[in-house]
């Protein structure tokens, strides 16, 4: 067995290890679907203009940070630019992968920063996802080391494997270059919790539409759904909701088929596949996608149910890039290692760590009220396995929520982002928060521009409805870039 890199962590992860193990027990935590769909549909555009390098690099990975006997590696990918460095003392920017495969570094904003600071961009795939699994089958056993936790080592591990090759390559041996983190959605709360549990490893953090607080029963998802809808647009989606609900009780089979959704044999599946459909609109910029043909067909007196078919078909799943497989719970429990694993991954990170329940609120709701609590502790238990149970409490007391006590980390969301109620939208000194506001300003704004799918090159904001809001966020995440790294020495990050 090879040696653990950098042994130097071990006493770090010890620490932790007995800070976290009465508190993550078997918890079990949920969120959406469609977090890693953006992710997942771009991936499947092999554009090379949409990356800024894809050459894939490797190293030796420690599969348990928290174990002082188990000394397992794995081989974990990842990805260097070094175009805009400024060799050999320039900053050094981590780019987070999140849940999904990880084919290259995407050309998003953060090409522009790089080149603004002469940095570096290195990004690192997550564990398990992609190419970079520890195992040959994913079953529950085996993926007891896909944490947030273990990630967020993988993490510091590699910043230190990275900064050791490359003070080799420069025939140096004590020099550190300034490192700043980014991240966007759940890879957004891992650049945010890095800083937390390792400031000496960084000098700040960007948390794009950083989803750090866990929430049991997350109504507040579905009302900023019907914000950012409007209330006729609104209107019309709760209709469409009450008519599918009655049409599911009389020919489910009819229905389903009519939305190419027929091998979603549980209701439950079937109607948060619908719900996800008109999520996405919102929280990724194209909310006139949804609701304009909707409300021309509610005045023209056209059949809604069919007006909303077309769209999730034609829109959702062919243009969007979304598979009505992800919300079949069989495929869930597919444990091969082969196609898109990033479900079943996601899923398991969600009913074990990061819980995010969209139930419908009690009154005014968009979304079936069939989706509800026992639905989402049904499908952890159906696909993992007894013993799964959303301790959310115990995440937000590791982390913190909301009431992170970090600095030198900015918080960004959009203002139509319905998952911004799980982020930190109040500021501090210390850690600022922005909210970008605009008809279309979604999930990770700042980093993507607009829409956020399909990827804008450069996050380009011109299309977003107010280009200033983006770039007046934009100006102040450079203040603080250029701030938080000329405070940050070189040789005492």
């Amino acid at each position: 067995m090879k040696k653990r890199p950098f042994q130097t962590l071990f006493l770090i992860g010890f620490f932790f290890f007995f800070l976290s193990a009465t508190t993550f027990a078997d918890g079990a935590l949920i969120s959406s679907r469609v977090l890693h769909r953006l992710i997942a549909s771009q991936n499947n555009n092999d554009n090379s203009s949409k990356y800024l390098t894809k050459e894939a690099h490797w190293f030796n990975q420690t599969l348990d940070h928290f174990s002082p006997y188990d000394h397992r590696q794995f081989q974990q990918r990842y990805y260097e630019f070094l175009d805009h460095f400024r060799a050999p003392d320039g900053p050094i920017f981590l780019k987070i992968c999140g849940e999904s495969e990880c084919p290259g570094i995407s050309n998003d904003y953060l090409g522009v920063l790089a080149k603004k600071f002469g940095a570096a961009v290195v990004s690192l795939e997550h564990r398990y996802y992609g190419k970079s699994s520890p195992f040959n089958s994913l079953t529950t056993e085996n993926l007891r080391f896909l944490s947030s936790k273990q990630a967020l080592f993988d993490l510091a591990v590699f910043r230190e494997y990275y900064q050791t090759t490359l003070n080799t390559k420069m025939n140096r041996s004590t020099l550190e270059n300034p490192w700043f983190i980014f991240g966007v959605s759940y890879s957004g709360a891992l650049s945010a919790w890095f800083r937390l549990k390792f400031p000496h490893l960084t000098c700040g953090s960007l948390a794009s539409s950083a989803v750090v607080l866990a929430v049991y029963s997350f109504t507040e998802f579905d009302v900023q759904v019907g914000e950012s809808a409007g209330p006729e647009c609104k209107s019309v989606l709760q209709e469409i909701t009450q008519l599918v609900e009655e049409r599911l009780a009389s020919n489910a089979k009819e229905l389903k088929s009519l939305f190419g959704a027929v091998e979603l044999k549980i209701d439950g599946d079937f109607l948060y596949f619908l719900a996800d459909a008109a999520v996405i609109a919102f929280q990724y910029g194209n909310p006139d996608k949804l609701c304009i043909p909707l409300i021309e067909a509610k005045k023209a007196g056209e059949d809604l149910v069919n007006a909303y078919a077309k769209y999730v078909k034609e829109y959702y799943i062919e243009t969007f890039g979304a598979s009505v497989e992800t919300y079949n719970q069989q495929h869930l429990k597919n444990t091969a290692l082969s196609g898109d694993t990033a479900d079943r991954l996601w899923w398991f990170q969600v009913c074990t760590e990061v819980a995010y329940f969209q139930v419908a609120p009690s009154n005014d709701s968009i979304r079936s009220s069939k989706v509800d609590t026992r639905y989402h502790l049904d499908l952890c238990k159906n696909v993992f396995g007894e013993g799964i149970y959303p301790d959310v409490d115990a995440t937000n007391i590791y982390y913190g929520g909301t009431r992170i006590a970090g600095s030198k980390i900015v918080f960004t969301n959009g203002s139509q982002d319905p998952w911004r109620h799980a982020s930190k939208q109040t500021s501090s000194s210390e850690m600022p928060s922005y909210i970008i506001s605009c008809h279309n300003c979604g999930h990770g704004t700042d980093m993507r521009g607009c829409p956020q799918s399909p990827l804008v090159i450069e996050g380009d904001a011109r299309n977003c409805t107010s280009p200033d809001a983006v770039q007046k966020v934009r100006q102040q995440i450079i203040d603080h870039i250029d701030l938080w790294l000329s405070q940050c020495q070189a040789s005492d990050i």
